[in-house]
């Protein structure tokens, strides 16, 4: 497969939001952190490469292409660290295409494996890994307290390295209860879990789960820019990483797509938190600079 877009000013003549620092508090500039980005300036034109995609083409309920994907499975509190509340199955109630070119992941209140809801996680682990390129999906995200959506990326030597040391890039990650915030972040050794470096977008007069938005991040040798609808709002540099941290972003990270119910960043879904919820992703794309 083989396919190639430019990036040109005319798209990229982006304005800045707003960013915030882990648990610090929030505060509200102009200019991005630790670079010289100004509202309204435009960035330099790329070539782009497709280098892997799934646009989630097939038969309404078949699962996602296990070419492509593969299942984390169990439960949310045991194993990945967040205190999360779903079981994550294999199951196509849980993860499947809708038929119309979409892969739809589904979490479901329902008593299984221990567990008092079932979701999905799918990763590209041992499957496509690569370093620095584009990297985006575009998704329509759920909404409700205690609703955990997630486009992200982990680092594959993470087996020997383990978290934090093997690298974290969350492309897109959102709370439920908050549907027109969006939150990209980068964890490593010196700024992982509830200090991580975060960028934040809030989406002015609309809420992310009532339309498709296309979520991604560009990812360089000293830095990494996160945007949504080509929209550039945040960046992380080298220069950026606290004294005590480590750059940490100089291999392959394979990608991973998952909602996940309750856990730290969320909390609990409560009586106004309506399920099934879904989260539905019309493809993704990756790309190297040509």
């Amino acid at each position: 497969m083989h396919s190639t877009f430019k990036t040109t000013n005319t798209m990229r003549n982006f304005r800045y939001t707003s960013i915030y620092w882990g648990l610090t508090g929030i505060l509200f500039f102009f200019l991005t952190s630790g670079c010289d980005l100004k509202e309204g300036q435009n960035l330099p034109e790329r070539n782009w490469s497709l280098t892997w995609s799934d646009e989630f083409d097939g038969q309404a309920g078949a699962l996602p292409n296990a070419q492509k994907w593969a299942f984390d499975i169990g439960r949310g509190d045991n194993g990945w660290g967040n205190s999360e509340l779903q079981y994550y199955t294999n199951r196509p109630q849980n993860a499947a295409l809708d038929g119309n070119g979409n892969l739809v992941i589904t979490a479901i209140k329902e008593n299984f494996g221990g567990a008092s809801y079932t979701s999905a996680r799918l990763k590209t682990k041992d499957i496509f890994t690569q370093k620095y390129g584009r990297f985006e999906a575009r998704i329509q995200t759920p909404y409700g307290q205690g609703i955990w959506p997630a486009f992200w990326m982990l680092g594959d030597n993470i087996e020997t390295a383990t978290w934090p040391l093997c690298g974290e890039i969350d492309v897109m990650e959102q709370r439920g209860q908050e549907p027109s915030v969006l939150n990209g972040s980068l964890h490593g050794p010196g700024f992982s879990g509830a200090n991580p470096l975060t960028g934040k977008y809030v989406l002015k007069n609309s809420r992310f789960d009532t339309g498709f938005h296309v979520y991604a991040v560009e990812w360089f040798e000293d830095r990494i820019d996160f945007f949504v609808d080509d929209l550039l709002y945040h960046r992380i540099t080298k220069k950026d990483i606290p004294a005590n941290g480590q750059w940490v972003y100089d291999h392959p990270f394979f990608m991973i797509l998952n909602v996940a119910v309750g856990g730290n960043y969320v909390g609990a879904p409560n009586t106004g938190t309506n399920f099934p919820q879904k989260m539905i992703i019309d493809y993704v794309k990756v790309y190297q600079e040509m």
